[in-house]
């Protein structure tokens, strides 16, 4: 894939995962024409202007709007040949107490995105998603399944166009804004570490590695694929134990809509989920492709029934000392306990 000369826009591009796409694709591709940053904050707007400036003959833009205002995303899209979208409400407690409001932004935005993609041209769109999106129990969640199925569903009713729709799905990203190690760090500060439950766990994946998983499907989608990362698992406790081994520990409980596990693939998507090696993939249930033809292109196995990608019984796990080593990686170097 070669995104110079392409005009590339990021929906919720001002987030922590946003601003690692614009990072990683204009060292990548430092001719890619137009990167525009699509977002509603004008203050977050002004900050990332301060790192990544609009300059003449430059390649940086900046547009104010909502997904939720299908008018402005028509005039954003103009011209625009990739899309990732990454807008959302997605703070689990907020959602609960504000319902319509996540699902306008979650799914009405995403039809939103899919109808101004089709109409303006646009050859590749792909939509993050969140392992809240399987098996949901919170509205966060069952939003993000929603918008799902509406970027896998898109793939049947573009008729001859080129455009492919492909999502991405993966858990805790590792200093996302809101994020458990952030919050970690900054509570230390008082001496207690509040935890939900002592038997919490949660996938853990990079900034860096959420962004090469969006450009991985950008590249190599044939369309309606939900890729879900082979990443490892962590318990809260060692969280805990990583950020501050000194602090008292405060069990709270667990708040409206959390899972003790997360899951990325449930046993209902074992029947559609394929290995790639790196990577999984779950196929759309009538893809627009031959399944035969994608299992040979990409060497895919398919997984056994009855499969699943659970936090809770993960293979891979990460514990305090490997944690400590991350935050170091890709937060903070200076990091001590």
């Amino acid at each position: 894939m070669d995104l110079n000369g392409k005009h590339v826009l990021i929906t919720g591009g001002t987030g922590s995962l946003g601003k690692q796409l614009v990072k990683t694709i204009l060292e990548r591709w430092p001719n890619v024409k137009r990167l525009i940053i699509f977002s509603r904050d004008e203050q977050k707007q002004f900050q990332m202007n301060m790192e990544y400036p609009v300059v003449a003959g430059g390649n940086m833009r900046y547009f104010i709007g909502d997904v939720r205002d299908a008018e402005r995303l028509k005039r954003a899209f103009k011209g625009v040949t990739h899309v990732i979208h990454a807008a959302a409400m997605k703070h689990v407690h907020i959602a609960e107490y504000n319902p319509m409001e996540c699902v306008m932004t979650n799914v009405m935005g995403a039809e939103n995105v899919i109808n101004a993609a089709m109409d303006a041209g646009v050859e590749n769109v792909v939509a993050l998603s969140t392992d809240k999106a399987a098996a949901p129990i919170n509205l966060y969640g069952a939003t993000k399944l929603c918008s799902d199925k509406l970027f896998v569903a898109a793939n049947n009713i573009k008729g001859f166009s080129n455009i492919k729709f492909s999502v991405v799905r993966y858990g805790n990203v590792m200093g996302s804004n809101g994020s458990v190690i952030p919050f970690f760090m900054q509570k230390k500060k008082t001496g207690v570490l509040p935890i939900t439950d002592p038997n919490m766990t949660r996938f853990n994946i990079s900034l860096q590695e959420g962004a090469d998983l969006v450009l991985h499907a950008m590249e190599h989608a044939w369309g309606g694929e939900i890729f879900v990362p082979k990443i490892p698992s962590y318990k809260l406790t060692e969280v805990a134990k990583a950020i501050g081994p000194e602090c008292k520990i405060d069990i709270v409980g667990i708040r409206p809509g959390e899972k003790v596990h997360e899951e990325m693939i449930t046993e209902s998507d074992s029947f559609s989920t394929y290995d790639l090696g790196k990577y999984y993939a779950i196929l759309p249930q009538v893809p627009a492709f031959k399944i035969d033809e994608y299992i040979k292109h990409f060497n895919a196995k398919k997984v056994k029934e009855g499969f699943k990608f659970n936090s809770g019984q993960n293979t891979d796990w990460v514990n305090a000392e490997q944690l400590r080593e991350l935050i170091k990686t890709h937060l903070d170097p200076d990091f001590k306990v």
